[in-house]
């Protein structure tokens, strides 16, 4: 299968301060709460076809904000992430497939030490050259997860019933990639 449009072969850079990693699990079965982190790392890598192509990330847990600094001590802590034992997330692609601006993304997810295969439906949202003459790439993706396989399994019961923290999470990311730069003789 061929690369998307655009893509030139080598490693393609993360841009940070365009690009976000964030998620949302239910709350008290009736609301849902966001959270993101601004410590992330990745790197594109497109070779000569979609198969020769990968894409991987790191995240720094500790990074991680929702805007409300109880909950993001109490995620923080051992509960769920335990920043201090476990300080990285990962994420390695094994394979994708599709064509155009969909594809499929499969990898392996490490969260707590524990790694997983996910899939992300991904969206390729083009190439563009910014005013400062940077080639840039735009992909969003999205996964859902059962935060116990990853041993996320702290919770409260409800008086009325059910759980605190719903089991689902919704990963979206928002990544755009600086092109490697052109070798000049």
């Amino acid at each position: 299968m061929t690369v998307p449009s655009g893509l030139t072969s080598g490693t393609w850079s993360f841009d940070p301060s365009h690009s976000e990693v964030g998620f949302s699990v239910r709350h008290a079965g009736i609301s849902k709460v966001r959270g993101s982190f601004k410590d992330v790392d990745a790197a594109l890598t497109v070779g000569s076809s979609l198969e020769d192509s990968s894409i991987s990330a790191t995240i720094r847990t500790a990074s991680f904000t929702s805007g409300d600094e109880n909950r993001d001590g109490h995620v923080k802590g051992a509960d769920f992430f335990d920043v201090e034992q476990f300080p990285e997330m990962t994420f390695v692609s094994t394979s994708h497939d599709g064509s155009g601006e969909t594809y499929r993304i499969n990898g392996d997810l490490t969260i707590r030490g524990i790694t997983k295969a996910v899939v992300l439906d991904a969206e390729f949202n083009g190439v563009a050259v910014d005013p400062f003459g940077a080639t840039r790439a735009g992909v969003s993706a999205s996964t859902s997860i059962s935060r116990k396989d990853f041993g996320l399994t702290w919770n409260a019961a409800l008086e009325a019933g059910g759980v605190l923290v719903g089991d689902k999470v919704t990963i979206t990311i928002e990544a755009a990639f600086v092109a490697p730069a052109v070798a000049t003789v």
